[in-house]
């Protein structure tokens, strides 16, 4: 096995310029949401080109959404394909998915950026970019482990599954398609950016929408008027309290050094429509954390309750009732034991790496993992390299020596997964 580890170590030290310069390419690809093709395109080529076997087709969002776990509100996935590919075993190994999606966040007001979003540019050892750290970084730290393995004649005995899956950044309808497609392995790797510290947990989330009525008047007469503002309030500081209770609750120790592990984030209000009128609605749109113990329906049901009980207190809202609705992005929650053998291979190989034990944490974010748990009964780590905060904001970028410190500590666990075939 010494000589395998060490024929890799070496193959990724000679190619670090290879590598930067497949991120560069992939960054300077606009792949936001409806964008995905080109760079899927440079993918498949390079899979291609490691001799995978290639599974490429466009998802089918009639049949996704006859499946409960489906939230989308893309009306087209045309044009933009989900891929996988495969580094086929010789037989008697355990397989495993390595998981990446391909699709990235807007890229906010330019004038924020220091230089192009799309520029791939390195300084100091950093490439920036939108998508850099989320997650091409994490792509092509999965796809240098493979070539690692191909370019030296390595052969495993387990199946290596790679997944360059489109829509993750709303969703997960591309992994979600992939499970459904038959797509299952005996565990999972996604290197979504978590500073390379492992999660085996995955937090869940999903986006709410509470409309507010009110009663409209004139603004000198304000007080014939119910401002659906002023109730608006009431419900935000309902929705404050109840995130302190339900994080009051928790307890695990991978949650220690979060300061909130399922927050409740107002992210928009809307009303009103003349500063001289009282606003008769109120519009609050925003994200509820799911813990990795708890399922969508148990956590939709506490919010439900939560309005429940403020109604109870306020004669208005119990003659106009609240509308909650939930809509948008959603992502299921995931939840691996910590002494799971993945993690301890994982384990394994970072020490060998690193010389140090890894940091365990529940992720602050969701997830395809949770799909990949749930819906496809795959045991699922997430790891990978870069800095969660620079993950959708500007200046996105990423530090190249932890992406082959990630590719080389994924690629030591293949061996020990999947197993040398000798």
């Amino acid at each position: 096995m010494k000589k395998y580890e060490n024929q890799i170590k070496q193959w990724l030290k000679e190619n670090r310029a290879r590598g930067a310069r497949l991120l560069q390419i992939l960054v300077r690809e606009n792949s936001t949401r409806g964008n995905e093709s080109s760079t899927q395109a440079l993918v498949i080529e390079k899979c291609r080109q490691l001799g995978l076997a290639l599974d490429i087709w466009e998802l089918n969002g009639v049949e996704l959404k006859k499946h409960p776990a489906y939230c989308c509100d893309r009306q087209s996935f045309d044009g933009n394909p989900n891929l996988v590919a495969v580094l086929k075993g010789t037989g008697g190994g355990k397989s495993i998915i390595l998981n990446g999606h391909i699709d990235v966040v807007p890229v906010g007001k330019e004038s924020s950026w220091e230089h192009d979003p799309f520029s791939g540019i390195i300084e100091c050892g950093k490439l920036y970019g939108r998508g850099a750290t989320d997650m091409k970084g994490g792509n092509v730290a999965l796809l240098m482990a493979i070539e690692s393995l191909v370019a030296n004649g390595i052969k495993l005995k387990g199946d290596v599954i790679f997944q360059s899956v489109i829509e993750e950044e709303s969703g997960g309808a591309g992994t979600l398609a992939a499970v459904l497609r038959g797509y299952h392995a005996d565990g999972a790797i996604i290197p979504e950016p978590t500073n390379l510290k492992m999660f085996p947990k995955q937090q869940g989330s999903m986006w709410f929408r509470i409309t507010v009525n009110g009663k409209a008047a004139h603004g000198g007469t304000r007080y014939e008027g119910v401002s659906a503002i002023e109730k608006s309030l009431l419900v935000i500081q309902r929705l404050q309290h109840f995130e302190k209770d339900r994080n009051a609750n928790i307890s695990d120790p991978l949650y220690e050094k979060i300061p909130i592990p399922i927050p409740i984030n107002i992210g928009k209000i809307t009303s009103g429509e003349w500063p001289s009128s009282v606003p008769d609605t109120a519009v609050i749109e925003g994200r509820m954390g799911v813990s990795p113990e708890e399922t969508i329906q148990s956590a939709q049901f506490e919010m439900e309750n939560c309005l429940h009980e403020l109604t109870k207190n306020d004669v208005w809202l119990q003659e106009h009732p609240l509308k909650l609705e939930w809509f948008g992005g959603r992502w299921l929650p995931g939840s691996l034991e910590s002494d799971h053998p993945l993690m301890n291979e994982l384990t394994k190989s970072f020490v060998e790496v690193k010389g140090a034990h890894p940091v365990v944490e529940a992720s602050p974010w969701g997830t395809d993992g949770g799909i990949l748990s749930t819906v496809g009964n795959t045991p699922v780590v997430v790891f990978g390299p870069g800095i969660t905060e620079t993950a959708h904001d500007a200046n996105e970028h990423i530090n190249l020596d932890d992406m082959f410190i990630a590719s080389e500590i994924i690629a030591l666990t293949l061996l020990k997964w999947c197993e040398v075939d000798v």
